[in-house]
């Protein structure tokens, strides 16, 4: 699997096969009932993911490496995102996640879900819960030119749920909500990890 990007999920041939033993319990238990995991924003060694496994707590989050050929299929965010206008809404983030289709294809750039509505869109399990945010992610290249923040987190700001939504681009991310205060610094995230840089640094990165 090559060309997997932070928030992408990637489905496992044989979930066995990456488990060292080492783990919590719940990590072969959460493979065994959906064999996926995202991609984390951290570096690997060469033939290897960064991922990481989500369990039915919140809390429950393990962060592994995996051989890049134990992934056999990859669900990004953008390709969930015509699924969000044919889903039954059964929770909050997933009415939120239908309500917001007209507003972001609007902008014109590739978006869809990430966390736990796409996790479960992706793979069929339920992941949402009545308090789950919907997580969004837009892919913008760079944030230069791009000067709707403030109107866009108002518009996310009335849906259903609780909206966190990433922008991202080639060079890191940024929170849709931090960028639209329009703050003297912000945090950028990278595969090296967060670094906070001044508004115009993120803004004028090529």
């Amino acid at each position: 699997m090559t060309g997997a990007r932070p928030h992408d999920l990637v489905r496992l041939a044989d979930p066995d096969e990456i488990l060292t033993g080492t783990e919590p319990a719940w990590v072969g238990r959460a493979l065994a009932a959906a064999p996926w995991a995202v991609i984390r924003r951290a570096r690997a060694p060469a033939g290897h993911l960064a991922a990481g496994v989500r369990g039915p707590a919140r809390h429950q989050r393990h962060a592994m490496l995996i051989p890049a050929a134990a992934a056999t299929g990859i669900a990004r965010p953008e390709d969930l995102r015509p699924v969000a206008s044919v889903i039954t809404p059964e929770t909050p983030a997933l009415a939120a996640l239908r309500e917001c289709r007209p507003i972001l294809d609007g902008l014109g750039r590739p978006w869809g879900p990430t966390g736990s509505a796409g996790f479960e869109l992706a793979t069929g399990h339920r992941a949402t819960t009545q308090d789950s945010d919907l997580d969004l992610l837009i892919r913008l290249g760079t944030l230069c030119g791009f000067t709707r923040a403030a109107d866009l987190a108002s518009q996310l700001s009335r849906l259903p749920a609780r909206v966190d939504c990433q922008l991202e681009t080639g060079y890191g991310a940024v929170a849709l909500a931090e960028l639209a205060t329009h703050a003297d610094k912000i945090v950028l995230r990278t595969n090296d990890g967060p670094r906070l840089v001044t508004l115009e640094q993120a803004m004028t990165m090529p």
